[in-house]
């Protein structure tokens, strides 16, 4: 079924008859457009009644109707920007309104000079797209391009002192300062503050004459950062956004391809920071193409994983096997050794005691470490991967003091035997729901079975931490993981060889193996 997303454009063209705000008879207004909690500014037209703007402001809805209002001030250098009027405007339907002229209301304004009625012209689209639309990865809603704790995650917990982004722009917790620079924001004349750079914002804070400036750029807006100039000899760098990002924080410099841009200058080293910040927005570009793939695989490995039926136990034709192209199912790079001992069963017995369907070794395990809410999925082939696949939910007891007591947990199995059968694979991915973080890493790991006797084999464990995005906490969350799993191991190991020695006392375990082994799907010997 495919899912649909709500999108809605405006675009603020025109206003006309605003009241004279200056001793002159004129205004320098500039205009802010809400929806919900999104606040976004036109350009500031200097010295005009009647502005003329045509900018386009994009953004995200759940669902309609939606209401949006529109502000217009007038920008003081000093002082706090004075209300010229506003109007509210609902939005109830999918399609187009064409150019609107709606009557501001300027009762704020009612101790300025007052002429006729203001009147401010808009033009708003409303479509609906598919979430997989490129319209809709390219950022079109602008809104996208924002962080939002709104997707299905665990708690975000950061044991750290709360930083400028936080305290004065209000940004998420694990966002951290990269880089910091001291330079000016260019308007009537330089307000001189302080930049902050993070993964995902460039933003800029100043208290010049106690009027507060403050300015974040989602870098996802971004489109082009480049070299300028202010006042001919004051090297400055640009800030130009997309179409339809609107300004953040202030008003912005307009543009006559309806661009709206922020310009920076005074700075120690302009050429390095140049360079610095074009870094950062092509690491955001990267990191959103990685999590984009991260995504992809995770979507398909769950759904191979949590397929049934008709895919139960079922072979793989020999004359397709050799166009079926395997995908990995772990990322073996984050991966270190942890464990390299000798196990009491060859490498086919290892499965058919401890793994295969009938076997109720999972649940003993379980069992034993407490964990609750246990459902186990049959083993089945996967047109994606080679071998077999299934999906293991639970809640799982949590040690850690950063996390809740427990946790909700999906883990991933996949088990590949070789077609002599002296060689097994079993790799697992653990998915965490209720911990700090959860979304945004993995726990994979690698067993690697070689039979060097009738009754043993050589077993290797292997385990990493691989993070599908990025967050402030990764070395401690990549540690923890990793020694959390090496206490696992080894209850896992002393339990197996226990129970492989009960299941084959006084009982012949080639016997044993025979009678299941017809259920595990040999790996291609072409591959």
């Amino acid at each position: 079924m495919t899912r649909y997303a709500l999108f809605f454009q405006l675009e603020l063209l025109a206003a006309k008859n605003l009241i004279a705000a200056n001793l002159n008879g004129t205004s320098d207004p500039y205009a802010m457009i809400t929806c919900g909690t999104e606040k976004r500014f036109s350009s500031m037209v200097p010295g005009s009644r009647n502005p003329m703007w045509g900018e386009e402001f994009n953004f995200s809805v759940d669902e309609l109707p939606v209401q949006i209002k529109v502000t217009i001030y007038d920008w003081d250098i000093i002082w706090k920007s004075a209300v010229l009027g506003s109007v509210t405007v609902p939005v109830e339907s999918e399609g187009q309104t064409g150019a609107v002229w709606y009557t501001l209301d300027s009762s704020s304004g009612q101790n300025l000079i007052r002429t006729d009625c203001c009147q401010v012209c808009l033009h708003i689209k409303t479509i609906k797209l598919p979430v997989n639309s490129s319209r809709v990865l390219n950022g079109y809603a602008g809104a996208k391009a924002r962080r939002r704790i709104s997707d299905k995650q665990g708690p975000t917990v950061v044991h750290q002192k709360p930083g400028p982004l936080q305290t004065i722009f209000n940004l998420l917790p694990d966002e951290v300062v990269e880089h910091s620079y001291s330079c000016a924001l260019e308007r009537s004349f330089l307000y001189h503050g302080r930049m902050y750079v993070s993964a995902w914002h460039i933003c800029f804070h100043s208290n010049v004459f106690s009027k507060q400036m403050k300015v974040f750029i989602p870098i996802g807006d971004i489109d082009e950062i480049r070299r300028s100039q202010h006042a001919f000899i004051n090297p400055a760098i640009t800030i130009i956004l997309r179409m339809g990002a609107g300004g953040h924080g202030v008003p912005p410099l307009g543009s006559p391809d309806g661009r709206v841009r922020y310009k920076f200058a005074s700075f120690w080293n302009r050429n390095h920071t140049l360079r610095a910040l074009q870094r950062v927005a092509n690491n955001y570009h990267a990191m959103v193409e990685s999590e984009k793939k991260e995504k992809e695989q995770s979507a398909l490995r769950a759904h191979s994983s949590s397929v049934r039926g008709s895919k139960m136990q079922v072979k793989i034709p020999e004359e397709s096997v050799s166009k079926t192209k395997s995908q990995p199912f772990i990322k073996e790079e984050v991966l270190v050794g942890i464990y390299n001992d000798v196990f009491p069963s060859t490498a086919e017995q290892f499965f058919d005691l401890l793994l295969n369907d009938g076997s109720n070794y999972i649940n003993e395990y379980r069992a034993v470490r407490k964990d609750t809410n246990l459902a186990i999925g049959p083993w089945h082939a996967a047109d994606e991967y080679d071998g077999q696949v299934r999906e293991i939910t639970l809640r799982a007891l949590c040690s850690s003091p950063m996390c809740p007591p427990d946790t909700a947990m999906t883990e991933w199995q996949h088990v590949v035997l070789s077609p002599d059968k002296k060689q097994l694979v079993f790799e697992t991915v653990q998915q965490a729901h209720d911990v700090p973080f959860g979304s945004h890493f993995e726990v994979h790991c690698k067993w690697s079975l070689e039979t060097n006797s009738e009754s043993s084999c050589n077993v290797d464990i292997r385990v990493g931490a691989h993070f599908k995005k990025w967050c402030v906490m990764q070395s401690k969350i990549r540690s923890s993981a990793i020694n959390e799993y090496k206490k696992e191991v080894d209850l896992m190991i002393e339990m197996a060889r226990s129970y492989v020695k009960s299941k084959t006392s006084g009982v012949e375990i080639d016997n044993i193996a025979s009678l299941t082994s017809n259920t595990l799907i040999p790996e291609n010997p072409s591959s």
